[in-house]
This record gives structure tokens, sequence and C-alpha cells, in this order.
């Protein structure tokens, strides 16, 4: 097996070894977008060559695009540095020693940086990507495709850099085929065909504003939002370390609950002023650093893999490591994504790993640092029901879907948890499904009490509460009872789409594959499974319908709002949001959950809509009118005329 870099350890590594490794690794970043390594560990062998030589040129390099060919390029009209690293609160103390004002802090985002020019016009004239730091590909035409990007600003010519990304929840959708949200992103802006990045649902965060003289760095982000941007979240603070630690401390606690990837702060000189005067290197400004999230990586030793089974017949693989202290915690279990991702990683036993926890449960695996002889293959029979097993694109099946035990027992778990029915844990499902009494959904409503004594460690008292639970979810909202079927991709978003599109049962069941693929945010392969899911489970849901009532939407109410959609964003001063949705609801229109291009009325605050505030749903509805939506944004004072 052919060695490299990264199988020896990087200690013992010598300078042409660490150059080498480091050109590698740099080059399948920014230029390929497909890392074999993970930051944490580029940014170790980038560390050690500082010690061993820090005069290489190869440290000038990091960022750089080396391979040659690719599409059209785009020389930058000034560098794209990339940023300096603090390993330490001293190191980042000592940087801030260097200057007089004070600090802007925001959030390291995990994702592409790219750069949009606009003409005299202030028309999008062209992007490119960072590249090399010199020149990058051209995606003039692919940027045209992502959110928050507008396609003409009040005035020009101007520059803007930031940064690409995929939001945490719509990488949901490919988290079984991607190793991470910036990857994917790296990918789909890069499509041949535009139309296909549009697919993917891309963001954009504005940071730098060329073209324009400012005072003060957070002056910048300011304005970007004046000109329809979306601006990286950003707070000034004093360059005091107490105040340094606490911006990180609040990024850090506050990162879960984010719909964006980040892995550290990024801190920089307010005064342009500091900024001129301390420069830049050949590589990175000297007045700006990023100081990464500790301890939420480490490596260990992978010692086993177990297989889950999940409601879908999904088989996948879990990591069994040796223990390592992640983000306060001691982790001993690691997702290995699935199948095919685990082939392509080479997934070994006994191979020293990466992992890293990014706001799941169960961190992930993200690279193998050293592997093994012991690869890791596909078990050929389920573990679960001993059936045989399938690999269809990237995931590993079995083929008993309608008997296998713990496809079942999934597919139980999840309608109790979904129709909110209280007291059945997964010990009572295991019983019930192994003694015969539960082996489909409409099960539970044909359990009597005498029944449920049966089971162990059931007392007459709990038997009754859990038949009057049951009892209590005769009645479900539609939207409620198509997500407890279990079907692929029938969530809690497409199945309040179809309720709100159809309104009843029995014309969703009727739809056609097209009919729903035609549905905005539903699109081809959220339909197909529907479709298919629904014929599959038609003998489940006909008898399921003898138990439940179903509450369906009502035919919308007729009035001089019929067939309008209406979205409220800050404050109201004549009435509350709810009461002013509710007026809406009166006169036959509808209130949408968000922006999108069949929003008909976006609703902005009168205090807000004076002052031109203009938070991500009014800049978001802007770039779609740009894009030929027909959404109409109007004051809170607008809105009350209507109601006239």
């Amino acid at each position: 097996m052919k060695k490299t870099a990264t199988q020896k350890p990087i200690k013992e590594m010598t300078v042409p070894e660490l150059e080498k490794a480091i050109r590698h690794h740099n080059d399948l970043y920014f230029k390929q977008a497909k890392p074999e390594i993970s930051d944490y560990e580029f940014d170790r062998m980038v560390e050690r060559l500082k010690e061993l030589k820090p005069q290489s040129k190869v440290l000038e390099e990091i960022g750089s695009d080396l391979s040659e060919g690719g599409g059209k390029k785009i020389v930058h009209s000034s560098p794209m540095l990339s940023l300096d690293k603090a390993y330490s609160l001293e190191a980042l103390k000592d940087w801030a020693a260097k200057l007089h004002g004070d600090v802007v802090a925001s959030p390291k985002i995990d994702g592409l940086a790219i750069a949009i020019h606009y003409d005299a016009e202030g028309s999008l004239d062209r992007a490119e990507t960072r590249g090399d730091g010199l020149k990058g590909d051209d995606i003039t035409r692919n940027v045209q495709e992502v959110g928050d990007v507008p396609r003409k600003i009040p005035r020009g010519p101007l520059e803007v850099r930031g940064e690409v990304y995929m939001r945490r929840s719509v990488f949901k959708k490919y988290e079984g085929s991607f190793a991470n949200p910036r990857n994917l992103a790296a990918g789909a802006l890069k499509q041949k065909d535009p139309k296909k990045t549009a697919d993917y649902d891309l963001n954009f965060f504005g940071y730098e504003l060329l073209g324009l003289d400012f005072d003060r760095e957070i002056e910048k982000l300011r304005h970007l939002k004046k000109l329809g941007f979306v601006a990286i979240d950003a707070q000034v603070i004093s360059k005091e370390p107490e105040a340094l630690q606490k911006a990180y401390d609040d990024y850090l606690a506050k990162r879960d609950s984010l719909d964006y990837e980040l892995d550290g702060v990024v801190y920089k000189a307010n005064e342009v002023a500091d900024q001129t005067r301390l420069g830049a290197s050949a590589h990175h400004p000297r007045w700006a650093i990023a100081y990464k999230f500790q301890g939420d990586s480490g490596t260990t030793v992978l010692r086993e893999v177990e297989w889950s089974v999940s409601r879908t017949g999904v088989i996948t693989p879990i990591g069994i490591i040796d223990p390592v202290r992640l983000s306060g915690a001691t982790v001993s279990r690691v997702s290995l994504h699935n199948y095919g991702l685990m082939k392509k990683m080479g997934v070994s036993l006994g191979a020293k790993v990466l992992v890293m926890r990014r706001g799941g449960v169960i961190p992930n695996l993200e690279e193998v640092l050293q592997k093994t002889k012991k690869l890791v293959e596909a078990p050929e029979r389920c573990p679960s029901c001993g059936s045989k097993t399938e690999i269809r694109d990237d995931f590993l099946y079995c083929t008993n879907e309608k008997g296998c035990r713990s496809t079942r027992l999934g597919e139980l778990r999840h309608f109790v948890d979904v129709l909110e029915i209280e007291g059945f844990g997964d010990k009572t499902i295991e019983q019930l499904y192994d003694n015969g009494y539960v082996e489909d959904l409409p099960d539970f409503f044909r359990l009597t009490k005498e029944d449920l004594l049966n089971l162990e460690r059931m007392g007459e008292i709990l038997a009754t509460k859990l038949i009057d639970n049951i009892q209590s979810r005769r009645r479900v909202p539609l939207a409620q009872f198509l997500r407890s079927l279990g079907i692929p991709e029938l969530a809690k978003h497409s199945s309040e789409v179809l309720v709100k599109q159809f309104r009843s049962l029995e014309r969703i069941r009727a739809a056609t594959e097209e009919e729903l693929s035609a549905i905005h945010t539903i699109g081809p392969v959220i339909a197909r499974e529907v479709v298919r899911g629904l014929k599959q489970k038609a003998k489940t849901l006909d008898k399921l319908l003898k138990y439940v009532t179903l509450e369906e939407r009502s035919a919308a109410k007729q009035g001089k709002f019929s067939g309008k959609s209406f979205l409220f964003t800050g404050k109201m001063a004549a009435m509350e949001r709810g009461e002013a949705e509710k007026k809406v609801q009166a006169l036959g229109g509808e209130i949408a959950a968000g922006v999108n291009k069949d929003l008909d009325y976006l609703v902005i605050g009168s205090e807000g809509y004076k002052n031109r505030e203009k938070g991500n749903k009014w800049i978001k509805a802007e770039a779609l009118k740009q894009k030929g939506a027909d959404i109409e944004i109007i004051s809170e004072e607008d809105f009350l005329k209507m109601l006239e």
C-alpha cells in the first residue's frame, strides 16, 4: 500500500516532507475543493514547518491554487489573502497588543471565499473564486443563482468579497453523501450548468467592500447592508483580553443554534488607520487573525465498526473508538456517515483517525490519518434479521423491507413519537412487537388493557394510562398524520406544503409525481418518494383511517386577499404581528412560511421601513425581485390602507 505524507507522524516529518505535504493538501483544498485531511491536521503541519523553517516559501503559498488548468481565470483587483491563525489566547493577546483602537469580532464561516464586481451602473459584472489569491475561477453565471447576491446594487463600481456557504438545514438533505457543507457548496458553485447551482440553495455573507473609503471596519459592514447584502454578523469590542475571550465564548455558546457552520472567530482591527499601519505579508493581513475553536476535535484509534438498521432499511456504520475528550465530554462512538463515504475515506480497524463534533450528539469521523490493512467491508447479511444486504449508490440496505425487526421497530417508534403518544418507550414497543400485539401502525389503536398487562413490569395504572394516551390521539392534524407514516422525504416542511396545496388526504393521494414536482420547494426527489411511499403504505393508511379522524385544511375564506400571501417582519406599531396575520386570513389571504419567489407581499414594520433598516427578509426579497420574482415590499402603513 502506497504511503502518503499524512501517514507519518507530523513530529517525525522532515522539512522537505512537510513542504511537499502542505503543497499537496493546499492544492486539494483550494483548487479542487476535495480535501483529504482536516483543517486541524493541515494547521498542525503548517505550525510544525514554522517551527523548523520559518522562512520557508511554502508558508507564503498557503491558500494558493498551485495547479494549472481549469476554466476561465479572472485576476483579482487586489490579492485575496488568507488569515493568520492564533492557537492560544496568549497569541491572540500578542496580536491585539499591536493595535491602537478597537477590534471587530465576527464568526469564521466554513465556506468558499469569492469576489463579486459591480460596474458603474451597479449591475453585477463578474465574479470569481479566491483561487490562488491572485486569480480565481470565473463563476459569474453561477453566482447569480446564489441567494443573497443581488444582481444590481444602488451604486458602483464596487467590489464585494465574502463567503458562499450552505445552511446546515439545507445540508441535512445531503448529509449521508457528503462529509460537510463546505465541500458540497464548493462543488455546487462550480457546476457547468448554472441552473444546477440554484438547486443547492446556497447563501452568501459579505464581509469586505472595495471601492469606497471608510474610517472603520464596522462601517463597511453597515454599508454592505444598505447595498442589499447580508453582512457577516459582527460586534465591536475592546482589544483587552477579557473582551477577546468573551467574544470567543459567545460565538462558541450559540454555535449549535446557528444555521451555518463556523469553526472559530475572526478578529480585525476596527480602525482603518491601524490596518494601514500594520500592512500585510505575502500571505496574510497583519491586522486580522482567526482564533479557531478548541477542544471539538481530537485524534484517536478506531477499534470496531457496528452496523445499525434505520426505519427506512438503511444500514449505517458506527465507529467504536478509544475514548477521547471533545467539547468537555468523553466520546467513544462516532458516525461513519454511510457505507460509500466510509469506503472513500479508507476506514480501517486500528487506524488513527480525527474525530470532530459539528453540533450533533454523535461526533463524526472526519479523516483517516494513518490507515491499516484491516479495511472495513459491508456485511453481506443484515445485522438485525439476517437477510441479504445490497448496495444502492452510497448506501447499504437490508432487502427485507417488510420483515426486518429493526426496520419495523423504527417505524413503530417514529409513529408514536410524531403523534406524541406518551408512555411508549423502546422497551415497551419491543415487547409489544415481539409478543405479536403490535406489528403495524394501526395495531396501536387495537390494543387493550389486557394486552398491556401481559407485558413485563406493566401494572394496572400504567396500562390504563397508556390506553388513554392512545385514545387521546384519535383526532390528528393532517400534516402530523402524514409525517407519522415514516415515508422518506415526507418530513415537517414537505408535509405542511402538501397540506397547504391540496388541503385533503384524498387529493394528496391522487396527486401525480409531475404535479408534486411542480410545487415550489418539493421538486422531483421528494415527489418520487412521496408517491412511491403513499402507494406502499396504502393498506396501512386505509386501516389507520378506521381509527383516526383527520383535521384537514378547510377551504380558504373568500375575500379581498384571496390567493395572496403575506409575510410580516420587524416591529409593528399599530397592532401585534399575530393580529395582523389574523386579519389577512379573515380576508382570504395566507401567511407565508418565509421569503420565496411565490410570496406576494412582504410587510415591513413602521419604524424599520422609515429608517430603512433592512433585515434578512427584506434583503432576500429584494434579491428575488431582481431575479424576476413579483414580490411587493410594503410598509405597515401601506398594509393598513389595504385593510380599509
